[in-house]
């Protein structure tokens, strides 16, 4: 049965302006429909949160801040997000329609797929995440689900929910976030999230493409949480004998258990995929792998896609009732026909028969001029202009001499995918059609902008930020180091060095100064003055409490600190100080007479320390003479009571 029909939101009309057509997807947070905004008139996808999570304020803002991180992604491979609200108990995202399949579906069907196939899906993908890195967010939650196949091919990255920003939120404070088939080490250990944690998940779904299955397995997810911690991701040729080295070492590269051995973000694997491409052959690319699965189906039956196909809406038969008429015309219908309307009886009819040759005659000429025209076209007077991208110059001229074109200009521009030497543009564009002998100009890449990392030491942060924008690089992720040379809150080096050669757009890492490490001196104990000169005189901050707590020490002295006596922090870092109330008084348990263990165990439960004192005449005694504090009298919480055995 459909559950479609039975979805409450199906037909409604959302914030007054989305009517909600169809149900698309459920997962564990939202549902996604397709809607149409019935003020711009254009279909879209309507992510809804569950009304059950709606009001727990922390879903909602991490729904919120999908809608924010990714409308700050402007970028083709991403899925735009174009408007947020709340209705009622819905709070929604209204997002691109993607008609076509997600990648998941794609394996589900196929298998394995060919080394060309499953290169042309991850660069996209990474395209996508390097936008995200540059603009510093983390994905944290990249899967086969998350990437979109569009029915016109291109693919896009969905579902930007556990995204965080690399400076403020790489901490998920012991909650891991994620699939756990593609959690990189650091996530499942410490929880921590930079853009390297993509680049891992990346090189996971890559070797799931090429092979057909997930690296790590188990009956448990435990297990499999186990097998990302203490062992390698295994080299995609040992279960698709054949596959050539170059795939190993992008697998193995990006899924390295070490995050500084992974490239540092998705721009710079990338780069990677590309080089690696560069060096395969036609064959390798194409080589069909043992585990692919047969393609060939109807779609008559196809649940795999989880975004419906375009509806093909039936023509209406007119009242004629033929197979081929025109639909009806309903005042709405832009495409209708319009009818002529019955010519009117009686004396004009002599007009119309008078009129009717010179209508002939004028339908002839345009006839004429038409077919003349048609002809002047195919004449031989015009050509076509070809296609010429990726080729090379040599190759261009040639192929534009053949259709009888000639070269006006050749410019040159840098490319960061069209290889160096080739084309990367004609104007006019290919399949254009000009006179013969006419002029094109071409567009010559020139490879992709290579710009050097500028030296930033000793700059402030947001200094040095500007200063990679005007290299033409990005900057990247912000890590801060003790320095003792470099002031707070500058730089103390780039990742990878300042002169070192990379690509325009590349995002620079950050290494920033938290200053001076210092020493923090044990002041417990001491009166305030003291430990204030002493913290004040290892270039430190003094915070005081406002709260005090009772004690071993005097009132008036310092009872604990915080960060404590021997850590190494900042300079000009803040110490906070718990001032003593003096010690909490007890009163003393009467134990005179009793047994030495009963008499032990009262006084250890009212809070003092316990010393026996037994003397010569006490070795072989068990019971309690004489105590050091009398019973009932008030003692220091802590403080010892000698009790003598005779």
């Amino acid at each position: 049965m459909d559950t479609t029909l039975q979805d409450p939101l199906v037909g409604q009309v959302l914030d007054g302006r989305y009517r909600v057509d169809a149900r698309i997807a459920a997962g564990g947070m939202a549902t996604v429909y397709r809607a149409m905004d019935t003020r711009l008139d254009r279909v879209l996808a309507l992510k809804v949160m569950h009304p059950s999570l709606a009001a727990d304020g922390s879903f909602v803002a991490r729904f919120i801040r999908e809608a924010k991180s990714v409308a700050r992604l402007s970028h083709p491979n991403v899925v735009q997000v174009f408007d947020q609200g709340t209705d009622g108990s819905y709070v929604y995202l209204a997002m691109e329609y993607v008609p076509g399949c997600t990648l998941r579906d794609v394996l589900r069907e196929r298998g394995a797929l060919q080394p060309r196939a499953a290169l042309d899906i991850l660069e996209p993908m990474l395209a996508a995440l390097g936008a995200a890195h540059r603009a510093g967010f983390v994905h944290r939650d990249m899967k086969p689900e998350n990437v979109l196949i569009g029915d016109d091919g291109r693919v896009k990255v969905a579902d930007f929910g556990l995204v965080r920003s690399v400076d403020t939120a790489t901490n998920t404070t012991g909650a891991v976030l994620g699939t756990v088939s593609y959690l990189a080490p650091e996530q499942i250990e410490h929880g921590t999230a930079d853009p390297r944690v993509d680049v891992y998940a990346c090189g996971v779904v890559l070797y799931e493409m090429l092979t057909g299955e997930k690296p790590h397995q188990g009956e448990s997810p435990a297990q499999v949480l186990y097998r990302h911690l203490h062992e390698d991701v295994p080299a995609p040729s040992a279960a698709v004998p054949g596959l050539p080295q170059e795939l190993d070492e992008l697998v193995a590269r990006a899924t390295a258990r070490v995050p500084d051995d992974r490239p540092q973000d998705a721009v710079a694997l990338l780069a990677r995929v590309r080089e690696a491409r560069a060096r395969l052959s036609e064959e390798q690319l194409d080589a069909l792998p043992p585990q692919a699965r047969s393609t060939e189906h109807d779609n008559a039956e196809d649940r795999t896609s989880v975004i419906p196909r375009a509806l093909t809406v039936p023509r209406r038969p007119s009242a004629g009732g033929g197979p081929g008429a025109e639909p009806a015309g309903d005042g709405l219908d832009r495409t209708a026909r319009l009818e002529t309307p019955p010519p009117p009886s009686g004396p004009r009819l002599p007009f119309r028969l008078r009129r009717r040759p010179l209508t002939v005659v004028a339908a002839a000429l345009l006839v004429l001029l038409l077919g003349g025209g048609v002809w002047y076209i195919n004449s031989g007077q015009f050509t076509k202009v070809p296609p010429l991208l990726a080729k090379t110059e040599a190759e261009a001229r040639k192929r534009l001499e053949e259709a009888g074109l000639e070269v006006k200009e050749v410019r040159h521009a840098h490319s960061d995918t069209v290889e160096r030497g080739t084309v990367i543009s004609t104007d006019p564009e290919a399949g254009t059609r000009i006179r013969v002998r006419g002029s094109v100009t071409l567009t010559v890449s020139d490879g992709p902008r290579i710009v050097k990392v500028p030296d930033l030491q000793g700059r402030p942060l947001d200094e040095a930020r500007s200063l990679l924008k005007k290299a033409g690089l990005e900057p990247g992720m912000v890590t801060r180091e003790f320095s003792e040379s470099v002031a707070r809150g500058s730089v103390i080096a780039t990742r990878p060095a300042a002169g070192t050669e990379r690509r325009a757009g590349s995002a620079i890492a950050l290494v920033v100064s938290k200053g001076r490490a210092v020493d923090v001196p044990d002041v417990t104990g001491k009166d305030l003055d003291q430990a204030k000169s002493a913290l004040e005189g290892a270039g430190l901050k003094v915070r005081i409490a406002s709260e005090q707590v009772n004690s071993e020490f005097d009132k008036g002295r310092v009872a604990r600190q915080a960060p404590a006596g021997g850590s190494r922090i900042a300079e000009g870092g803040t110490v906070t100080l718990t001032l003593s109330k003096g010690p909490e008084m007890v009163r003393v348990p009467d134990v005179v007479g009793k047994k030495v263990d009963e008499a032990r165990s009262e006084l250890e439960a009212a809070g003092f320390a316990v010393e026996e004192d037994r003397g010569l005449l006490g070795l072989f005694g068990d019971t309690v003479r004489r105590q050091s504090v009398k019973g009932g009298d008030l003692a220091p919480k802590g403080s010892t009571v000698t009790i003598t055995i005779r």
